[in-house]
């Protein structure tokens, strides 16, 4: 597909395909031109053993394909590279439909983001998922930056900026209530779980949903060094061991 340029009274007809591959081929010295660095030959060794390993769930990866996800849960995590949601749950493939994003943050629906808005119009207005799951973790960076302010962001980072500023609202009940150091840290997190849950409630799909009464909301964090998870109970209105809200019999020792 082309468009049209006006230079004078000619017209010049330009290929954007065309100049898109010209850009790619300008930027090969940036590595995007197919060679192999050594964290990338690594992900691709990950990933043959991963389909040699795969192999011994063939049938089951096999019909996920052929008919389709149908998730139980919309989780909702931080980006952290050490915070794998299918690894603190125990999940298979298909159980998550999984957001990903800095600090976990759900906007409200009046300041969507539109990446987090269709993943959730899609997860619960699609998929049907049965609940959804908004989980924080300790030493969150995105917190972090928040309680230091957006200013002390680079200028140049404006995505991250402005995603940073929203979450600033979310941590000010923490900040106001006089929480200092790890306190105030780990206060943060929660009130910014807290906060994207009853964001969640602003959107069509999850409002309508919970007015027939078909859907569960829920509040996490994730301790990264104990590796316990702490979930929030909305009738005490406190966080509690989420080992105490399981069968003793299928409990772990600490």
């Amino acid at each position: 597909m082309g468009y049209l340029h006006h230079y004078g009274s000619a017209k010049c007809v330009v290929n954007t395909a065309y100049f898109m591959r010209q850009a790619l081929r300008s930027l090969s010295t940036h590595r995007i031109d197919g060679s192999f660095t050594g964290v990338t030959e690594r992900l691709l060794h990950g990933h043959h053993a991963f389909r040699k390993r795969a192999g011994t769930e063939g049938d089951y990866l096999k019909r996920l394909a052929l008919e389709g996800q149908k998730p139980t849960a919309l989780f909702i995590g931080c980006s952290d590279s050490r915070v794998i949601p299918e690894w603190l749950t125990g999940s298979s493939p298909g159980e998550l439909f999984v957001v990903r994003n800095i600090a976990n943050h759900v906007p409200h629906a009046d300041n969507a983001d539109s990446s987090v808005g269709a993943a959730i119009d899609y997860a619960v207005g699609v998929l049907q998922v049965a609940d959804i799951v908004v989980c924080g973790h300790s030493g969150c960076g995105g917190i972090r930056a928040a309680l230091n302010g957006v200013e002390a962001l680079p200028p140049k980072h404006d995505s991250l900026r402005e995603w940073v500023g929203n979450i600033v609202p979310a941590i000010r009940s923490a900040v106001d209530g006089g929480h200092e150091g790890e306190a105030l840290m780990d206060r943060s997190v929660e009130e910014n779980v807290l906060t994207s849950l009853d964001n969640l409630t602003t959107y069509g799909a999850v409002a309508e949903r919970i007015a027939d009464a078909s859907i569960g909301l829920h509040a996490w964090v994730y301790d990264l060094g104990t590796l316990a998870l702490r979930v929030y109970d909305a009738d005490t209105g406190h966080w509690a061991d989420a080992r105490t809200l399981i069968a003793p019999s299928s409990r772990l020792s600490p």
